[in-house]
């Protein structure tokens, strides 16, 4: 003769194995079989935790109450109340009171939610494929000794069923992980191929424009002084009235020079620093502008700017460098700011003006704009330029992680 409660079990089993048939993620598996397995194991809370494949992380899924279980990104295997079932220790956990019980309660595990929602009795089973544990499977009750050996062997049954299906959602999260890895990877590597061949054309231009500089202003300086020379070889005395234009001249040409080096090499950033070549280049550029600008530097760098590599600091300096004077060209603004900052080891750069705006302006400084994207991709930091709420002025940022200080070795 049929036992029915036994035939009432197996159709429970039937039931969740139909529940799981058509589900595409852990949350949805979860919360279909979680009424059925409350006919086989009453629970107020249930949940299941996953590994993740590096063997450290796992990341839990509940239902009914909710915890900050699952609200916490994957965690770590060690910090775990279960963290014993989960590597092979024991084949079980049964608890008839877990708010006292020492095996869920040691230092650095994660808990809390045990005593603040009297999770009391608790039976925990492993998820296992191919005899490697992936997981396990969780109930808990508000009343103590809720559970005996019983709904273990049970609980084990209900894992065995649920295993399989959460193993290939695993996979398939890896193998989606990997794909967009690899595509972001690729993204990066064309973006920095692009950035490198705009960068190259930047500099060409750039060289190109050094070169007309010199052509143009330069050298045509010189060879009108030279020809004022050869016509004062002939004079017997040379007087200072004589002289005077030519001293002039040659002055105006040092100057300008001067200047040329200093725009294809910013000295002051090469001896004193970020900071201040910033500083610097804000000032003069404001002055030389003839406009009535009123700027400030802030500076909450926390020394942060000091150590930077050569190359970074640079890229940094020619970004707020555009900045500033696509601000001062095309933006007719009365204030330009300049905020340096650095919080949690992440360095920020500002450049805020409230001028026309950037649509009124964004045409004009296109390619400047193109080679600050440039300049930020290729030191691996994040580059944003927007307007302000009201549509005026333009704000252009750029953030990027620094690395600690390294600690100075100890001598023997």
């Amino acid at each position: 003769m049929l036992n029915p409660a036994r035939n009432s079990l197996f159709d429970r089993y039937l039931g969740i194995s139909r529940l799981l048939a058509g589900q595409l993620d852990f949350n949805s598996i979860i919360q279909a079989v979680a009424a059925e397995i409350s006919h086989i194991i009453p629970h107020d809370h249930l949940d299941v935790c996953i590994k993740m494949l590096d063997g450290k992380y796992h990341i839990a899924y509940e239902s009914g109450i909710e915890t900050a279980w699952s609200k916490h990104p994957p965690a770590l295997l060690t910090g775990s109340p279960i963290r014993t079932l989960l590597s092979g220790d024991v084949d079980f956990l049964l608890s008839p009171d877990a708010c006292a019980d020492p095996r869920f309660h040691f230092e650095g595990a994660f808990a809390s939610p045990i005593i603040e929602l009297s999770l009391r009795s608790r039976l925990h089973v492993p998820l296992k494929v191919q005899g490697n544990i992936i997981g396990a499977l969780s109930c808990s009750s508000h009343e103590r000794d809720s559970y005996t050996m019983e709904d273990v062997e049970n609980a084990r049954s209900i894992a065995d069923l649920l295993a399989p299906y959460f193993f290939a959602l695993r996979a398939a999260e890896q193998a989606k992980r990997s794909a967009i890895v690899e595509t972001e990877a690729r993204a990066r590597e064309e973006g920095l191929r692009l950035g490198a061949l705009k960068l190259t054309e930047a500099l060409e231009a750039e060289r190109q424009r050094i070169g007309m500089d010199l052509h143009d202003q330069t050298l045509a300086d010189l060879t009108r002084l030279s020809r004022r020379m050869e016509r004062l070889t002939g004079l017997r005395e040379l007087s200072g009235e004589t002289l005077e234009p030519i001293c002039r001249t040659l002055q105006q040409c040092m100057h300008d020079l001067r200047q040329i080096i200093e725009e294809a090499k910013p000295t002051v950033l090469q001896l004193f620093g970020v900071a201040e070549a910033i500083e610097n280049h804000l000032e003069r550029s404001v002055r030389e502008s003839g406009q009535a600008i009123e700027w400030r530097m802030i500076d909450e760098s926390d020394g942060a700017l000091v150590d930077l590599d050569q190359t970074v600091a640079t890229a940094l300096f020619r970004i707020v460098q555009e900045a500033v004077n696509n601000a001062i060209r095309h933006a007719q603004p009365k204030v330009i700011l300049v905020r340096l900052a650095s919080r949690e080891r992440i360095l920020s750069i500002e450049v805020d003006d409230d001028g026309h705006g950037l649509r009124s302006s964004q045409d004009k400084a296109g390619h400047g704009i193109d080679n600050m994207k440039t300049r930020a991709r290729l030191i691996s930091a994040r580059f944003e330029i927007g307007g302000h709420a009201d549509a005026s002025g333009t704000s252009v940022k750029v953030t990027l992680p620094v690395r600690p200080k390294p600690l100075p070795e100890a001598f023997p």
